[in-house]
């Protein structure tokens, strides 16, 4: 798996890991592959409603809160990746 953050990709590997295993649960698709540009348009069933799901599980399993200004910022896995990985730097 390739990110725009290439120098990034060892810290990161294991977000996408983990991330990818919430949305094949949240949109029942074992197909889902995410990368750092994957957004809403890509995968369907991604609305409001998953959304909010995706959002509780991700804080859930990252044992992280989200928020509100960065929810608004939130447009594709790339985002949702550097938002995770900068808060559990943060708690290091």
């Amino acid at each position: 798996m390739t990110t725009p953050h290439g120098n990034h990709l060892t810290a990161e590997q294991p977000i996408y890991e983990r991330l990818t295993s919430i949305f094949r649960r949240i949109f029942e698709d074992k197909t889902i592959t995410l990368q750092a540009e994957t957004s809403e348009s890509d995968i369907a069933g991604w609305d409001s409603f998953n959304n909010a799901s995706l959002i509780a599980a991700i804080e859930k399993e990252f044992a992280i809160r989200f928020r509100t200004a960065e929810l608004q910022s939130l447009h594709s896995v790339g985002s949702f990746v550097d938002t995770i990985r900068a808060k559990l730097e943060s708690r290091s």
